[in-house]
């Protein structure tokens, strides 16, 4: 893990926002909800977006660091994100805002939207966002919120350092790296090395019970894009042995050429 922070505080006290997720446990087996547009709930779990637990660990590490700031986190969605909302608070976030929304809604644009809502007059240094939701891995709304916000943008970052104004950041690329740096205010999306979201301690659980949390109408912009069906996978044919040693080596050779036709 690197986060490096080097922030001259003076009267400056950072404000820092984080947009998660919740999101159902991938590892679960999943069924098509009746509607054919959403998944069964029932007997899954969830929790915070792993992308976005990374973001959220990444804020209270630089508020711990300085001694002073505020974490804010911010979820979309029916009265259950307070679940979410709560760990990240138990984590050591600050304050929380619920941006209450029943319908699922799987417009980047317009959840996008109704973030920057929220976060425009909010005076934040640093609005922080997973790379992409678990579930849905559309990879869009960091990028809307910091256009809609007017600022300044790195996404998927693996190594992050914030020095006397400017946010300084390591983007992995295939066999290589950029460092690309921008003044604050601006909005960093935060990929896998950074950070691992620590585990609520028992302290932060009680803590997180007398923070304050907030529930405010979400103000979606316009639907542009719906999900219109869902569909499940081929379930993979089961595998078959064709022989042993290489006596078989033809029937494959064969087999993968004629049937499989990836040779």
């Amino acid at each position: 893990m690197y986060l490096s922070l080097a922030l001259s505080l003076g009267d400056f006290t950072v404000k820092l926002a984080v947009c998660i997720k919740r999101v159902p446990d991938m590892e679960g087996r999943f069924k098509i909800a009746p509607s054919g547009t959403g998944i069964d709930e029932a007997g899954l779990k969830y929790d915070m977006s792993d992308f976005d637990g990374y973001a959220a660990e990444v804020a209270i590490q630089i508020t711990e660091k300085l001694g002073a700031g505020e974490v804010t986190v911010i979820s979309i969605g029916p009265d259950v994100v307070q679940e979410t909302l709560r760990k990240a608070l138990s984590m050591g976030a600050h304050r929380a805002v619920q941006l209450k929304h029943d319908a699922p809604v799987s417009d980047g644009l317009a959840i996008a939207t109704a973030l920057a809502a929220e976060l425009k007059d909010g005076g934040y240094d640093l609005v922080l966002c997973g790379r992409m939701a678990v579930d849905t891995q559309n990879r869009s709304t960091g990028a809307f919120v910091a256009e809609l916000l007017g600022v300044p943008l790195i996404s998927a970052i693996s190594q992050l350092n914030v020095e006397g104004g400017v946010v300084k950041a390591r983007r992995e690329l295939e066999g290589a790296y950029e460092l690309v740096e921008c003044p604050l205010p601006a909005v960093v999306t935060i990929d896998e090395g950074i950070a691992r979201a620590r585990y609520p301690s028992l302290k932060g659980i009680m803590a997180a019970k007398k923070k304050p949390l907030e529930v405010k109408p979400a103000q979606l912009g316009a639907i542009t894009y719906s999900l219109d069906k869902m569909e499940l996978p081929a379930e993979r044919a089961a595998g078959r042995i064709i022989g042993e040693g290489k006596d078989a080596v033809p029937e494959l050779v064969r087999l993968l050429k004629e049937e499989a036709k990836v040779l």
